[in-house]
C-alpha cells in the first residue's frame, strides 16, 4: 500500500466507522439524525485541511470550495452521499485490511463462512496485488458511498498541499438521504455554484454512469373487512391476501430477478398487514421514459382488476416521484462528459459508459440544470455484507478526479 492508498483507507475506515444509515419512513430532513455529527465531522476535516467557504446548511448538507489558482476556467463539482442503505446493518462497521490479495476465495468471516468468491464477486480476480477492504461480516462496509467522501477529501488535501496544480473553482459537497433518494430535492444549487459535477459514487473499475432508471417509489394501501373465520364466507376481505394476489399477479418477466441492463422492474419490497389493513410498498424502474409510464399504467390496471375481485376492501396506489434519466441533459450538454472522457483516456483506462440500473444524486441535479456524471468509487455488492472495495482502483479513481481538475483548467 502507497501513501495515496493509506491515506484512502485510513479515511474510509474512519468514515465507515460512523453509523449514518437513512430511513425511507421518515418525514424528517436529513432522515435520520446520525447524518448530522458526521457531516460535523467532516466540516471540521475540510476545514483542518485548507478548504474555504465551509458551511452546513439547515438541511445537513456539507459545503465547501478551493478557489482556483488561474482565470477563466469552469467551475468542477465533486460530490459524494454520506448516508448508508438501510437494507443491512450499517452500526458497529468494521473496516477489515486485505493486504496483496493473491487470487481465489477471501474469506470475510470464517465462522460464518462467508467468502468472496468467483460468483458473488465476479470482478475480484482483476484485483491480484491490490489490497481489498471489506467488513467483518456483521455489516455492510459503507464504500457506498464513504468510498467516494475518502477520495474526495483525499483530493482536496493534495490540491491544497501542491499549489503547483492548475486548477479552477473547485466545488464540493457531502450530500444527504442519497439512498432514500430524497435528499437531494433539497439541494441548494446556487450554495453550490459548479458548472458541472460528478459523483464519485459509481462501482467497479471504468464504469462510468451516464444514464440511469427514471424511478418512482409506490405504495399500495388496503383495508380490509373482518369477521370471525368461521363466518366469513362472502363477507370478509384479507388485506394480507389481497396484498400477496397483488404480488404474485405481477409478471414474473418484469422483476429484479429476471431482467438486466436497461430492461425495467417493479420490486415490491415491503409488506405490514393484518386482518384489518396492509400496506405494500415497493418501486417502479425503466430506463425508457414511455416503458416506465406504461409499467405505472399497468399496476394501476392490476389494482383496479383487485379491486374488483375484492369489492369489499378499499384499494388506494400512490406514486412518488425519486428520479429521472439524465442521459438528455449530458448529451445537450456535453462538457462534463468530454472532461471527464479526456481524463479516462489520459490515465489510460478501459471505461464503460453505462445505463446504471440504479439512481444517484447526479440524476436529479442533472434534471436540475447541473451536469453530473458518476465516476466508479472502487467497490463492488453494495447494501450487503459482501461489499468489498479494492485500494488500487481507488487510486485509479484519484487519479482521474485530478486529471478532471487539470483539464478543466485548461
Amino acid at each position: 500500500m502507497n501513501d495515496l492508498q493509506r491515506k484512502i483507507y485510513d479515511r474510509l475506515a474512519r468514515y465507515v466507522a460512523v453509523e449514518t444509515t437513512s430511513n425511507s419512513q421518515s418525514s424528517t430532513i436529513p432522515t435520520t439524525p446520525t447524518q448530522l455529527p458526521f457531516g460535523k465531522m467532516l466540516a471540521e476535516e475540510l476545514k483542518k485541511i485548507g478548504v474555504s467557504n465551509i458551511e452546513i446548511d439547515k438541511n445537513g448538507f456539507v459545503f465547501g470550495e478551493i478557489p482556483a489558482n488561474v482565470s477563466g476556467a469552469p467551475a468542477v463539482g465533486f460530490l459524494a452521499h454520506m448516508d448508508t442503505v438501510e437494507d443491512y446493518c450499517g452500526k458497529n462497521v468494521r473496516a477489515v485490511l486485505h493486504s496483496n490479495y493473491q487470487g481465489g476465495d477471501l474469506a470475510i468471516n470464517a465462522e460464518k463462512g462467508m467468502r468472496l468468491t468467483e460468483e458473488n464477486a465476479p470482478d475480484l480476480h482483476k484485483c491480484i496485488g491490490h489490497d481489498i477492504v471489506t467488513s467483518d461480516g456483521n455489516t455492510l462496509l459503507g464504500a457506498d458511498d464513504k468510498a467516494g467522501i475518502a477520495l474526495i477529501m483525499t483530493l482536496a488535501e493534495h490540491l491544497i498541499s501542491h499549489p503547483e496544480i492548475k486548477h479552477g473553482p473547485v466545488k464540493i459537497s457531502f450530500t444527504i438521504d442519497e439512498e432514500t433518494g430524497t435528499g437531494i430535492g433539497y439541494f441548494d444549487l446556487k450554495r453550490f455554484g459548479a458548472d458541472f459535477a460528478y459523483t464519485i459514487d459509481g462501482s467497479v473499475l471504468g464504469d462510468i454512469d451516464c444514464g440511469n432508471f427514471n424511478a418512482d417509489t409506490v405504495e399500495i394501501k388496503i383495508i380490509g373487512r373482518n369477521c370471525h373465520p368461521g363466518a366469513a364466507k362472502g363477507f370478509m376481505a384479507n388485506p394480507v391476501r389481497i396484498a400477496a394476489d397483488i404480488v404474485s399477479s405481477w409478471p414474473e418477466d418484469k422483476l429484479p430477478e429476471t431482467t438486466e441492463g436497461e430492461e425495467g422492474f417493479i420490486l415490491f419490497k415491503d409488506i405490514e398487514g393484518n386482518l384489518e389493513h396492509a400496506t405494500l410498498g415497493g418501486i417502479v424502474r425503466h430506463h425508457d421514459l414511455a416503458q416506465f409510464e406504461q409499467f405505472k399504467k399497468d399496476l394501476a390496471a392490476l389494482v383496479e382488476e383487485k379491486r374488483a375481485k375484492y369489492p369489499a376492501s378499499k384499494i388506494t396506489l400512490t406514486y412518488h416521484e425519486q428520479y429521472r434519466n439524465m442521459r438528455q441533459v449530458l448529451e445537450e450538454r456535453p462538457q462534463a462528459m468530454q472532461v471527464l472522457e479526456q481524463a479516462l483516456k489520459d490515465e489510460k483506462i478501459d471505461y464503460r459508459l453505462t445505463q446504471a440500473r440504479g439512481g444517484t444524486d447526479g440524476a436529479r441535479l442533472s434534471l436540475k440544470g447541473l451536469p453530473t456524471p458518476n465516476i466508479f468509487a472502487a467497490y463492488e455488492n453494495p447494501h450487503g455484507p459482501y461489499e468489498w472495495m479494492s485500494l488500487g482502483w481507488a487510486e485509479k479513481a484519484f487519479n482521474v478526479m485530478l486529471r478532471i481538475v487539470e483539464n478543466a483548467a485548461k
